[in-house]
């Protein structure tokens, strides 16, 4: 069996790990450690676990918070990962972050993140970047199945990536003007409350966000940059919306002349074939589609009339763009089928 140590258990990445794991025939848990909400059972802090995984929540200080493991995963904020990551890869052990700590493989990458984000510049294990891989895993798997340490994406920068992937690459879009609309539910912000993200806040209403910079625009620009081979800005509009969870992703921009949309469709279905958990399709699709899954759905609408590019995606934020992404990329790095624990379709409605 495969043993996972999860930091930062106790919130809602954490626990989506968590639900995954039990349904895996092939991965345990070693240890559950968290800052908070420690020294009780991780079914005292979520009771629907009660009877299924009733494993103590560690201090990182405990001596029950540093026991053997074949992976370590930091479901935790920024900075927390790069600092105690050094030991464990000291130790033999893998590592999966959730948060930007690895996304970016150079200091100079780094640093630019973290200053746009308003955090320390320095990384604290920059040694450790060189090894790092971006865990988009329809685009780096084989990379991901060699990799001491992965950086899990962001939930926008799934959705986004994956929208245009395939027309960074074949050229279907134009590199200038794109336009990624994105409405999240109020999951996204986290456990801690937090005002806009309150109930009473939060209901009935919508409204946008980090409108001078996200923190996942840089991991999109740069997968797309790559992928089409020459440098590509876009214009990011992040909202919330009152659901729970998912995003939907309105992506536009421009058809380059004679690019139709049967072209479009038929180079996103050649591009995701064979892909376990991407859905390409010209209808229209819901985040309640996604709900609770690890999938992926497209929907590819070209406006011709308007000579305007335009797909869909929906995710589960929580799922594809968080917990079902980490399993799945935990999967490729320890040679096991990519859908291992993953393959359900979620919950409807």
């Amino acid at each position: 069996m495969i043993k996972v140590k999860l930091v930062g258990a106790t919130g809602y990445g954490g626990v989506g790990l968590i639900e995954l794991i039990l349904r895996h025939p092939e991965i345990e848990i070693s240890a559950l450690v968290a800052a908070n909400d420690t020294g009780k059972p991780i079914s005292h802090f979520w009771p629907h676990l009660q009877g299924i995984c009733d494993l103590p929540v560690y201090s990182l200080d405990e001596d029950g918070a540093n026991v053997d493991a074949d992976i370590v995963v930091y479901s935790t904020p920024d900075g927390v990962g790069m600092q105690l990551a050094p030991n464990e890869v000291k130790q033999g052990r893998k590592i999966l972050d959730y948060s930007g700590d690895f996304r970016f493989n150079t200091t100079d990458i780094y640093t630019e993140y973290a200053r746009r984000q308003g955090l320390d510049t320095n990384h604290k294990s920059p040694e450790l970047l060189k090894d790092s891989v971006y865990g988009i895993a329809e685009i780096h798997s084989e990379k991901i199945s060699k990799a001491t340490i992965v950086g899990n994406p962001g939930c926008f920068a799934v959705s986004c990536i994956l929208g245009l992937a395939p027309a960074s690459k074949n050229k279907l879009i134009e590199c200038n003007g794109i336009i990624c609309d994105c409405k999240t539910g109020i999951s996204g912000a986290g456990k801690k409350p937090k005002k806009g993200f309150h109930y009473p806040e939060a209901y009935d209403t919508a409204y946008t966000y980090k409108l001078a910079g996200h923190q996942h625009v840089m991991e999109v620009e740069r997968e797309l940059s790559l992928l089409a081979g020459k440098n590509i800005n876009l214009t990011f509009t992040p909202q919330v919306i009152p659901m729970t969870r998912g995003i939907m992703s309105c992506i536009y921009g421009t058809l380059p002349t004679g690019i139709t949309q049967e072209k479009v469709f038929t180079a996103y279905q050649d591009f995701y074939n064979g892909n376990k958990f991407v859905r390409v399709s010209d209808k229209p699709s819901s985040t309640g589609d996604v709900r609770g899954s690890n999938f992926v759905n497209l929907t590819v609408a070209c406006d011709e009339r308007t000579g305007t590019f335009r797909v869909i995606s929906h995710i589960d934020n929580l799922m594809k763009g968080q917990a079902g992404s980490a399993l799945q990329n935990i999967n490729i790095m320890f040679g096991l089928n990519e859908m291992t624990g993953l393959n359900f379709p979620g919950a409807h409605p």
